[in-house]
């Protein structure tokens, strides 16, 4: 019995396997951040019988079955733990698109002569080919090529909320009166002064951001996949389907097509245990603890020296309370720690957001960092620096589950205490949170498991969601000719019905003038 059992579960696993699909995971940005994304996704794929094939900057520790990387590891410097303060002075806390260009756009196009992708390029396996490709867009378009090379459907993750460039070559309605854009900092309900500026922001970044595609990456494509396009727009019919990551319950109500689908949190998973060190720590924290960290990529110990003493002295004020805090390299951090304070290099994040003596989180604003914090319930003190961190911090403060401190600069000891103390004593927070973690997760499905039905929905039916207003001209999508027409129908019916008018006065009116007229010149005639 037990080898007939046997057998029969050997069946299905073949069976699952052999009716998975292959599909070609192409993810050149060396952001660790956006990685976690496309991680979940591409592991998830293959646990469920797909053959998937990544390239990544990232390759796992630890082989998976149906899981080959295509390792682009070493080929540009990881964006893990290197950014200090003097490059965020330098200009990385604005929204310059020449430097979101070089760093995101460009130098990622020129991997495209990398060995490995060469090899992909020349070379796509043919024993099963490729049905599907999944990618991030982000500022790199010029990969959307692969989906015309290799003549399958392209799936696109948006590691963030909707970008504002990618509206108009995705056919989705995009709305300034109301949908902030990626780089600003207002809610849904803007005055005149903030529509009128989220208008102008979202307009011209969408278009800097197509002149800088097609002026730098346009030859990218031509050079390496022999494609003579007229703009790098064009690759973007080619999208089948984006997953976003946003959310309702946090980024508002935007309207969107079907191809766009939210999957908000679809990394979203349990950690494993913190250390023994860390859990007793957050243990013996009875009068709770603040997790703080700035994510990633940026690097605490190296902010000057005056705002880390402003943080130790906030942290040392708010005693007995206990703070964990990431920092990369602790030999590097300012001397004078307080006794309540713990560091570390790192920390699973989600266990300890969801331990119960943790009481506040402390952030940059993350897209990634903020969900898990909305997951675990957690209230936010938010620092923003750069990119959509204003406007994700922004959004948790109008939901009254953040205090923002606006900006690294304006941080002191005054600030964070106040801060730290109007969440630890006032419970409105906590209950938001609480309110907004269930609003978040209550889901027919989990995120991830929307994006894995999606996926194999498009591998299965190819491009059919596609919005048709992307087989109309910008004016035909905002009815200008509609309109002009009507307005021309109505001048001309309107300049007829006068004509008609004046005739009939003339007709009415003039031939009684005539007669009166007439009658005077006879009685004249009489009197002389």
């Amino acid at each position: 019995m037990k080898v007939l059992l046997s057998v029969l579960l050997a069946i299905l696993v073949c069976d699952q396997i052999a009716n998975g699909y292959r599909i070609l995971g192409v993810f050149p940005l060396q952001g660790k951040s956006h990685w976690i994304m496309q991680e979940a996704l591409m592991k998830e794929l293959a646990r469920r019988g797909h053959q998937v094939d990544v390239v990544t900057h990232f390759p796992l520790e630890k082989p998976i079955p149906n899981y080959t990387d295509i390792s682009l590891k070493g080929s540009l410097p990881q964006v893990t733990n290197n950014i200090t303060a003097v490059e965020l002075k330098a200009g990385l806390s604005t929204p310059s698109i020449s430097k979101f260009f070089a760093i995101a756009g460009s130098a990622i196009c020129a991997l495209l002569d990398h060995p490995k992708i060469q090899e992909l390029i020349k070379n796509p396996p043919q024993d099963p080919p490729y049905d599907i490709v999944i990618q991030e867009l982000f500022t790199a378009p010029c990969y959307l090529a692969f989906g015309r090379h290799l003549k399958v459907p392209i799936v696109t993750t948006v590691a963030t909320v909707f970008h504002d460039w990618l509206n108009e070559v995705s056919g989705n309605p995009m709305n300034p009166a109301y949908i902030p854009s990626f780089f600003s900092e207002y809610g849904q309900n803007m005055n005149f002064k903030e529509r009128l500026t989220n208008f102008l922001m979202t307009h011209y970044l969408s278009w800097q951001m197509h002149y800088y595609m097609n002026t730098y990456q346009l030859k990218f494509v031509k050079e390496h996949f022999g494609m003579d396009l007229p703009h790098i727009k064009d690759l973007y019919s080619d999208v089948a389907l984006y997953l976003v990551n946003s959310h309702h319950s946090i980024n508002g109500i935007r309207p969107m097509t079907t191809n766009v689908i939210e999957v908000g949190g679809l990394h979203l998973k349990d950690d494993n245990p913190p250390s023994p060190e860390v859990q007793k720590w957050l243990v013996e924290s009875k009068d709770g603890c603040i997790y703080f960290t700035f994510g990633s990529m940026i690097r605490i110990e190296t902010f000057p020296k005056e705002m880390i003493q402003q943080i130790y002295a906030s942290f040392e004020k708010i005693a007995p309370v206990r703070v964990l805090m990431k920092v990369a390299k602790k030999e590097d951090l300012l001397p004078g720690l307080p006794k309540n304070v713990m560091t570390q290099s790192w920390f699973p994040q989600i266990s300890v957001l969801k331990h119960r003596n943790i009481r506040a989180f402390i952030t940059h604003g993350g897209t990634f960092g903020t969900q898990e914090a909305i997951y675990c319930g957690v209230p936010l003190i938010g620092i923003p620096m750069f990119g959509d961190q204003r406007i994700n911090i922004q959004n948790y403060v109008n939901k009254k589950v953040a205090i923002s401190l606006n900006s690294v600069n304006e941080v002191t000891e005054e600030k964070l205490t106040s801060a730290i103390n109007n969440i630890l004593k006032d419970p409105s927070y906590r209950e938001n949170v609480k309110k907004l973690s269930k609003k978040f997760l209550d889901r027919p499905t989990s995120a991830l498991n929307t994006s894995v039905f999606w996926v194999e929905y498009i591998a299965k039916y190819g491009n059919i969601l596609q919005s048709p207003a992307l087989n109309l001209y910008w004016w035909q999508q905002c009815l200008l000719d509609v309109y002009a027409f009507i307005f021309v129908v109505v001048i001309t019916v309107l300049y007829i019905a006068l004509f008609i008018l004046r005739k009939l006065k003339n007709l009415l009116f003039g031939s009684h003038t005539c007669a009166k007229k007439d009658n005077a010149a006879m009685k004249s005639k009489k009197n002389k």
